[in-house]
């Protein structure tokens, strides 16, 4: 198949004047690299086509592909990782990883989890503060938890996400409020353990492929899986593959992740972020439909690795159920 490749370099964006934490979801050309040189291992033809404004040049000039491997995860707008997909679905061009709908839907975390709580699925308690005039309505129970409705890789959550007093709830949420520009995510706090479930395909041919612990060490920012957490995880994080077959709540997070997963419609791979109450009984916590591939660092290629699934197998397990989207494969 001949194959495109779009994405978002962090470099290019560093050198236009944005900033560590704006651009912490980006990828790195080693994250591309990877994967391209491994979809030319697998007998694929390959095109580097790069951002979403170099995608639409490309398709006015004329351009298409069979498949479109897509790894954008756009800069502006809450509706950012939906902007390659549409484009594409625009085009009748088929693309890998969930569609426009679903990607919009999971970035905007309190959706997300008001639709699973309506499809009876587990998850905290929670509020989207919109304002500052929305903080004085919060009533949860202590602590809780804040955080961007619309980031991910962490960023916006830190130790102090955690609050434990109106005080530290107006604190947390006017500082959110007017960092990210967009509403705040105020949830219980849950102080079980912490699991991220792969998912490998679409539909009912979808299945968990490990599931994996996330355990802060000593020297870790505690009570959260933190952006600073995340960029030095070989320092602070343990990351344990579990056997589920012999730890029944491990089991519960993994059959709760994938009930979300079809749920909210993922297609060919990603991961679910699940964590536990103080009875050790799972909730989601969110989707991540977009999930980063740096076969390095990465949660999810690192989770397939430890379930013993290489690199090339989990790349051309995510192009096979892409590609039953083509419509000569139909």
């Amino acid at each position: 198949m001949k194959i495109g490749l779009t994405y978002d370099l962090r470099s290019e964006y560093l050198a236009l004047g944005y900033d560590h934490e704006a651009t912490a979801e980006l990828d790195s050309e080693a994250t591309v690299a990877a994967i391209d040189h491994t979809l030319q291992a697998l007998g694929h033809q390959t095109d580097r086509i790069g951002h979403l404004r170099q995608l639409t040049a490309r398709l006015a000039a004329g351009d298409r592909w069979d498949l479109v491997f897509n790894i954008c995860e756009g800069m502006h707008g809450l509706c950012r990782e939906s902007q390659v997909p549409a484009l594409l679905e625009g085009w009748q061009i088929p693309c890998t990883f969930s569609d426009s709908f679903t990607l919009a839907v999971c970035l905007h975390k309190g959706l997300t989890k008001a639709i699973l709580e309506r499809a009876g699925l587990a998850t905290a308690a929670f509020h989207v503060v919109e304002s500052v005039s929305d903080i004085a309505r919060v009533s949860l129970p202590w602590p809780l938890f804040v955080k961007p409705v619309a980031e991910g890789t962490g960023k916006g959550v830190s130790a102090a996400s955690v609050v434990r007093s109106p005080d530290e709830l107006e604190s947390a949420c006017q500082h959110l409020l007017h960092r990210f520009q967009q509403p705040v995510l105020v949830e219980r706090y849950l102080p079980g353990r912490e699991f991220t479930i792969g998912i490998l395909g679409t539909g009912s041919a979808a299945r968990v492929i490990g599931t994996m612990e996330v355990e802060l060490l000593p020297s870790a920012e505690q009570g959260c899986y933190s952006l600073e957490n995340k960029e030095h995880c070989h320092d602070r994080v343990r990351y344990t593959l579990i056997q589920t077959e012999q730890d029944p709540e491990a089991a519960a997070a993994a059959e709760l992740a994938l009930r979300s997963w079809l749920v909210l419609n993922g297609r060919d791979a990603g991961r679910i972020d699940i964590r536990s109450d103080e009875h050790g009984q799972p909730a989601f916590i969110e989707a991540n439909p977009l999930a980063g591939l740096n076969p390095g660092y990465s949660d999810l290629p690192m989770l397939a690795a430890k379930a013993g699934m290489t690199y090339p197998q989990l790349i051309s397990g995510i192009v096979d159920s892409a590609a039953a989207r083509i419509p000569s494969a139909r």
